[in-house]
């Protein structure tokens, strides 16, 4: 693979095309030969469509959802305009001339309406419209010149100050040529014609020239605002031949002239898109002399003009070429912010934002596509390589790309990236300055995380950084508590942390005050003792309230029992080690180092049997049968038990993080009840060392009780710290547990006897308990995979790993923000925050649903493949309809020639098929009774019904499937009354006999006509067809109460027709002897003989005309010869 070239110069913006808009004119048919798109506009919340038709389509922006059709009978839509200031209100321009003006209505969510026509221009082409920007007014130029104002005088504009237009319709001006873009800013009004541009003071009716040289041809002009540019007033920027640009100031005096004819001769900068890689051609070109049709203002400092080569986008006050790209064909262009949409002249619609380098190579890591995020980066190392993108790209970053690459494949590629990290600024130089600053002012010490600590020298100082300290000091309560829960994790003697006590402390140094829980003020606040009483009454209370969930759980927490040995020679009658709740004191912390010991032994033990368990699987004979795998993965996970779980035999029960731990119960009580806590727990112990039978006793009784009681809490995060070889082996073996189903192991109590309890639970009440416990050891992707194909029947178990996620993700801050706004704005939260191979996605989708419903999942076809279809069916098990409305959706955002591949993508596992085809024909479908009747058999033309999933049920049926799947298909059409894929199904199988029998019963020639294939082949087929419409026309007629309509205009099955087409197929002479072999020549009428004569009379001529172009070849091949 060739190495990428590398952009000489620091381009830091590049044009992206991350999204298709070809689905959504599939949709809306405007990809058709006789429909295309004829005009585009767009406003903060529509994007506006016009086409060859007469329909304008709006669509909203966000989701692509809502959409809204106004027709126009007055010709095809030829130019729109969307009001900037108020998204209610759209102007449209005919091709006869008319315009017409429309109010929304969708505050009032009532219907769109015409509120004024304008015949103005009727009969001339409108070339321009035009927005004024702070009142309801519309400014409208035509091919001759001509430019007038329609102004609104609705009850929301009643009090706005009039312009000199004192009427609905008011001319303008006449200008000396045709108008090619009109502008609007601050009461003037910019006009741009074929010969030179005018400015227009609206309010004073005051007109001028802008410069005395001419022009011949489409150049545009644009305002360019003053917070824009700089100054208090706006500029004006005109296009001029030979790629210069006019800077005009507001009064219409020409500043100077701007020549990009010799910057313009740089190569093209390539489009980043998903359908290609970048390519970049280093080859200098010739100065391009250029005229540019239109400008328009874009983003803070941008003008953007086209061609029909390409896009360019200026800053024109610094006489510089932002870029240039080549997008070949483009009609018109519309842009908002930095997004642009651009009409080409075939009809398309293409859908470009002006990106940084660093904002486009994000959203490409965002969505996993190493290869093409890689390559842009290469592509752009000049702009990477700067300080700004640095900020965003770091290195971390980089590296992570690096590793997704594979190396057999992108070689090349890497080596390129290798380059590109080592050209970054190393860490300290880049901080050196900041590290000054630092040092002169306060001292400060490196942490082994490598941050600052920084240790003020100005205690007395009243400085902005004082004020703010107790801010930035004060957690929140959630704050507080998440860090109240991770120092007693570390503080537990099965957490592997190498802690060094049960208990917390607080004790403050004459030198720095200390906040609870070991946070330093790095900075003494003005008045601490109000934040230090604020965050101790917080922790009080929730100290409260964690005693009384733990209370809860009906357990002596004193009572500890040592875990059975794995050396079966080692006697169970060794001592037992409890843990004893130590009595806290005021003044110094008691630390317990005596349980350090036995919980490393335990994790080592885990060490052992994880690394002898993945030795084991890389045999053959093990991995490869079953049985033996399975009884690897056993003993496996009862080691896992004995570490992770809890050592009173309750591994069963669910783990909290913050309250019942792995091999000790810690209660946090108020400071009253302590001393009675712990002069009854000293009591039970001797009481258990007395009596070791009651201490086994009440150990496997407490299974039953916490089973009973458990907390609905989690383990997603790790206990302790673990380290990355290990956390994979440890993941690789406890997913597999779940995909193999090994979900329990024999739990075993000191005295040998086996709790079969677990064992009677059903697979997924244990798949459950496995997640709650194990949820910080799975891989997530494979995890959710699994549950889908495992645990079809056992919705439960999806709800909790859901709920695991949720848990996971309650620390996210995306998360916790999509708790408020509306669906658009979540989704976009949505969109730029999370990854797309985040497994957290599916957990903000489910919070989604939850809260907006059916709107939510066709809002999440964006997401696709990151969430598919199989997630969704869970998401919705209860409300299928909204999963088929999904479902259908997704597919027809898809262009229509890669429909059926794609759904045959989607179709994992292949059961997913039949169990979607009931779905689809059981929802938005006609009644049973209007599709069969009392004898199973069609109705006359139920096969003409309307069904709401048609396409989806046909997609469906064409996919290919084996011979038993597709007489399953063919038995739900039947049921269901679907005869367009009975038929189908009916002629793929080869059951051609019965498919007759219900065209017949259907009673529609067209079926029998065309390429559908259902033309008898065979005199046997014919003698069958011929014999049914004979038994059908002896029946009583049924009754087409409900289809009576659908029959107009069709050609019913009766035996002359059936005739006809006979004799049209095998001839009029073998098609009478059959009907007179049949009995049903004297049942025909003369218009059968009429034809049958005319069929013999073309027969003898086309005859006749073979036999002599025969003779003519005959005669000319002899002459040839001779």
């Amino acid at each position: 693979m060739a190495p990428v070239p590398v952009i000489p110069e620091s381009y830091s913006h590049v044009l992206t095309e991350f999204e298709s808009l070809d689905p959504l004119l599939s949709a809306l048919r405007l990809d058709s030969s006789r429909l295309k798109c004829t005009s585009v506009a767009v406003s903060r919340k529509w994007l506006a469509l016009g086409s060859s038709g007469g329909v304008l389509n709006l669509i909203q922006k966000e989701g692509w959802k809502q959409r809204l059709f106004l027709s126009h009978r007055e010709g095809a839509v030829s130019q729109v305009a969307c009001c900037l200031h108020d998204d209610n209100y759209v102007a449209v321009a005919t091709s006869e001339g008319l315009v017409v003006v429309w109010e929304l209505n969708q505050e009032r969510r009532g219907k769109p309406e015409r509120i004024y026509v304008s015949s103005e221009h009727k009969g001339r082409k409108v070339t321009a419209l035009c927005w004024d920007t702070a009142i309801l007014r519309v400014f409208v130029g035509d091919n001759m010149g001509k430019v007038s104002a329609i102004k609104l005088n609705t009850s929301k504009q009643a009090k706005a100050a009039a312009a000199f237009v004192m009427f609905p319709v008011q001319t303008i001006t006449t200008v000396d040529s045709s108008v090619v873009q009109l502008d609007y800013l601050d009461g003037r009004l910019l006009i741009s014609s074929l010969n030179r541009s005018f400015l227009c003071d609206t309010e004073r009716e005051k007109f001028w020239k802008i410069g005395s040289k001419e022009r011949d041809g489409e150049y545009g002009a644009c305002f360019f605002p003053g917070r824009c540019s700089g100054s208090q007033q706006p500029l004006i920027y005109c296009a001029r031949p030979g790629s210069r640009m006019w800077e005009v100031n507001f009064d219409g005096d020409v500043i100077s002239t701007h020549q990009f004819k010799k910057l313009l001769s740089s190569p093209p900068l390539p489009v980043i898109n998903l359908r290609s890689e970048p390519h970049y051609d280093q080859t200098v070109g010739s100065p391009q002399s250029l005229s540019f049709p239109k400008l328009l203002h874009l983003s803070e400092h941008c003008v953007l003009t086209w061609t029909k080569r390409g896009i360019y986008i200026f800053i024109p006050q610094n006489v510089q070429v932002l870029l240039w790209s080549e997008v070949k064909d483009i009609q018109d262009v519309a842009v908002c912010k930095n997004e642009l949409f651009c009409l080409h002249l075939n009809g398309k619609v293409s859908h470009l934002s002006l990106l940084s380098v660093e904002r486009c190579v994000e959203r490409l890591l965002r969505r996993g596509l190493w290869n093409l995020a890689a390559r842009t980066c290469c592509l752009f190392q000049n702009s990477v390589i700067a300080s700004r993108a640095r900020k965003t790209l770091t290195v971390d970053k980089l590296e992570h790309l690096k590793s997704q690459l594979d190396l057999s494949s992108y070689s090349d590629l890497i080596s390129q990236l290798e380059e590109l990290i080592l050209k970054f600024e190393p860490l300290d130089s880049a901080c050196s300055s900041r590290r000054s600053s630092i040092s002169s002012h306060e001292s400060f010490s490196i942490l082994d995380s490598g941050i600052y600590r920084i240790i003020s020298s100005r205690r007395g100082s009243q400085s902005d950084e004082d004020s703010c300290s107790l801010h930035s000091q004060t957690l929140s309560e959630d704050e507080r508590l998440k860090e109240f829960i991770s120092h007693q994790e570390e503080d537990q003697p099965e957490q592997c942390c190498g802690s060094h006590g049960n208990e917390v402390t607080f004790e403050a140094d004459k030198n720095e005050t200390f906040l609870p829980f070991g946070i330093p003020l790095s900075f003494r606040s003005p008045s601490p003792l109000v934040s230090l009483q604020a965050v101790k009454k917080s922790v009080s209370s929730f100290v409260r309230k964690t005693t009384e969930k733990i209370g809860t759980l009906h357990t002596s927490p004193d009572l500890k029992v040592r875990p059975e040995a794995r050396d079966d020679e080692q006697s169970c009658e060794e001592d037992v080690s409890p843990v004893i709740c130590q009595k806290v004191e005021d003044t110094e912390v008691e630390k317990d180092i005596t349980s350090q010991s036995p919980k490393e032994d335990w994790f080592q033990e885990l060490k052992v049997a994880t690394t002898e368990a993945m030795t084991m699987l890389q045999d053959p004979l093990v991995l490869f049968e079953p049985r033996s795998l399975r009884v690897v993965l056993q003993e496996w996970l009862l080691q896992l038990e004995k570490t992770f779980g809890m050592k009173d035999c309750s591994s069963i029960s669910d783990i909290s993080n913050s309250s019942v731990k792995a091999n000790q119960d810690v209660l946090l009580l108020d400071e009253s009840e302590k001393g009675t806590l712990n002069d009854d727990s000293e009591k039970e112990k001797r009481d258990s060392l007395d009596n070791e039978e009651t201490i086994v006793q009440t150990a496997c009784e407490s299974v039953s009780s916490l089973r009973e009681s458990s907390d609905d809490l989690f383990r997603v995060c790790s206990p302790c710290i673990i380290a990355n070889g290990l956390q994979k082996d440890l993941a690789e073996l406890a997913t597999l547990c779940l995909e193999l189903t090994v979900l329990n192991s024999k739990i075993e109590c000191t005295n040998r006897h086996t709790d079969h309890t677990l064992q009677q639970y059903s697979p997924e009440i244990l798949a459950c308990q496995f997640l709650k416990k194990y949820f910080f050891l799975l891989d997530l992707k494979r995890a959710k995979e699994s549950i889908k194909l495992s645990y079809t029947n056992g919705p439960c178990v999806w709800d909790t790993f859901i709920e695991g996620l949720k848990e996971l993700a309650s620390s996210n801050p995306t998360y916790v923000a999509m708790e408020e706004g509306d669906l658009p704005t979540r989704l976009k939260l949505l969109d730029d925050s999370v990854p797309f191979d985040s497994p957290l996605l599916i957990a903000c989708a489910t919070r989604l649903y939850e809260k907006f419903g059916e709107s939510a999942l066709q809002s999440l076809i964006r997401f696709y493949p990151s969430i598919l279809p199989s997630d969704i069916m869970q998401l919705c098990r209860n409300h299928p309809a909204q999963f088929l409305a999904y479902l259908d959706s997704l597919v027809k955002s898809r262009p229509e020639d890669q429909r059926l591949s794609f759904l045959e993508s989607l179709l994992q596992p292949e059961s997913l098929r039949l169990h979607w085809l009931q779905l689809a024909v059981s929802h938005d479908a006609p009644p049973s009774t209007s599709t069969t009747d009392d004898e199973g058999y069609p109705r006359p033309h139920s096969h003409l019904l309307s069904w709401g999933y048609s396409q989806l049920i046909l997609h469906l049926i064409k996919l290919p499937a084996d011979f038993a799947t597709k007489e399953k298909m063919t038995d739900i059409c039947r049921s269901h009354g679907f005869w367009p894929g009975y038929l189908t199904l009916c002629l793929e199988l080869e059951r051609r006999r019965e498919g007759f029998t219900n065209i017949v019963h259907l009673n529609d020639m067209s079926l029998m006509e065309g390429n559908n294939g259902w033309i008898p082949e065979t005199l046997e087929e014919w003698k069958l067809l011929l014999h049914l419409v004979q038994n059908k026309n002896t029946r009583p007629a049924p009754q087409e109460s409900s289809n009576g309509t659908l029959s107009d205009g069709l050609s019913s099955i009766n035996v002359e027709n059936v005739a006809l087409m006979l004799a049209k197929a095998v001839g009029p002479d073998r098609a009478w002897s059959l009907l007179q072999e049949c009995g049903l020549a004297l049942e025909l009428s003369e218009r059968f003989t009429r034809t049958c004569n005319i069929l013999r009379i073309a027969e003898k001529r086309q005859r006749a005309l073979i036999q002599s172009m025969l003779e003519k070849c005959d005669r000319f091949l002899w002459s040839q010869q001779a």
